[in-house]
């Protein structure tokens, strides 16, 4: 399920150029606050891969609604059993 909703994010990711020491920088306009950068386009977008898992993981944890991307959406497991 987060896999899918990260290559959904992904598809959707703006990209561009931008005077910096890692000068490839990418974001996901739905998710507010997401961003990477990279020295490559394929690193921009791995480290942007990894932040919209750390992005989402941190909304489930704090009981806030992951917004759908792509028709694509995340929600927190009903119950979570310890034991």
């Amino acid at each position: 399920m987060i896999r899918e909703y990260i290559d959904a994010a992904l598809g959707r990711a703006h990209y561009e150029m931008i005077q910096d020491e890692e000068p490839y920088y990418g974001e996901v306009l739905e998710l507010p606050g997401v961003w990477a950068s990279g020295k490559t386009l394929e690193e921009c977008r791995g480290n942007l891969a990894e932040t919209i898992e750390g992005w989402v993981l941190i909304r489930i944890a704090r009981g806030l609604a992951v917004p759908p991307v792509g028709g694509i959406q995340v929600a927190p497991p009903l119950e979570i059993s310890v034991g």
